[in-house]
């Protein structure tokens, strides 16, 4: 079951293995999902486009950081 957060009016969704990306997620949110390499943050587009970072980040926290300060950033 995902979780959100929302940090300057963007969501921010973790979610569990297998669950996918556009069933959950929105134009404007934040994504981070977990695999076998680490924890990877995609940001959906509002045609459905999803982009990220090239590598995934070692922690849950640091891809939830990641997600704020891009939040952060896309709110100005």
């Amino acid at each position: 079951m995902p979780t959100a957060i929302k940090h300057r009016r963007i969501n921010i969704i973790t979610l569990a293995a297998g669950e996918a990306i556009l069933e959950h997620c929105g134009n404007g949110d934040i994504a981070l999902v977990q695999d076998d390499d680490g924890w990877w943050v995609h940001f959906v587009s509002e045609d459905g486009a999803i982009d990220g970072y090239d590598a995934p980040f070692p922690s849950y926290n640091k891809a939830l950081w990641t997600a704020k300060a891009a939040a952060e950033f896309a709110a100005e």
